[in-house]
């Protein structure tokens, strides 16, 4: 199974790929994000570390139970052969209600066939108010963020 764009990466088909991705995980499918690793995939995501696609899908389906509301963006920060990093941020709310935004990095490796092999992510939450959210789109349907919607950048974070 290939996943395209493929290695080696140019900056444009760097940036695709960082844009399917923050696709995949709008979605909140577990399933359809664990089709961009390898199955024998290894992450490690805050201080939990995850080995395949089992156990992506397991933490992705309990991430998405916990974070609620969850809507991410993702902006490439640089790029190598087989090699992407990323800088990111989401924002959701816990049962209680309570808005977080979320900040972070990534360290993505490929295989040759454009499946990520290893992903390293850094992350931070800081709590917000309702008022102090950015990213409002619907939820409805895939939950990509639309193309005319403010990058990370624009948005000033």
């Amino acid at each position: 199974m290939s996943r395209p764009p493929l290695p080696p990466f140019s900056l444009t088909t760097a940036v695709q790929k960082v844009r399917l991705a923050e696709d995949a995980w709008n979605s909140r499918d577990p399933v359809r994000v664990a089709l961009a690793y390898t199955p024998d995939s290894r992450w490690r995501n805050r201080a939990t570390f995850v080995t395949g696609r089992a156990q992506i899908e397991a933490f992705l389906a309990a991430k998405w139970v916990r974070e609620r509301d969850y809507r991410l963006i993702k902006e490439i920060w640089a790029h190598g052969d087989d090699r992407i990093a990323v800088r990111f941020a989401y924002e959701w709310h816990d049962a209680d209600g309570q808005w977080w935004r979320s900040y972070g990095n990534e360290n993505w490796a490929f295989d040759t066939q454009g499946l990520m092999h290893t992903r390293h992510a850094s992350i931070n939450d800081v709590a917000i108010t309702q008022q102090q959210r950015l990213f409002h789109w619907p939820r409805e349907g895939s939950g990509r963020r639309p193309d005319d919607h403010p990058s990370l950048t624009d948005l000033g974070l």
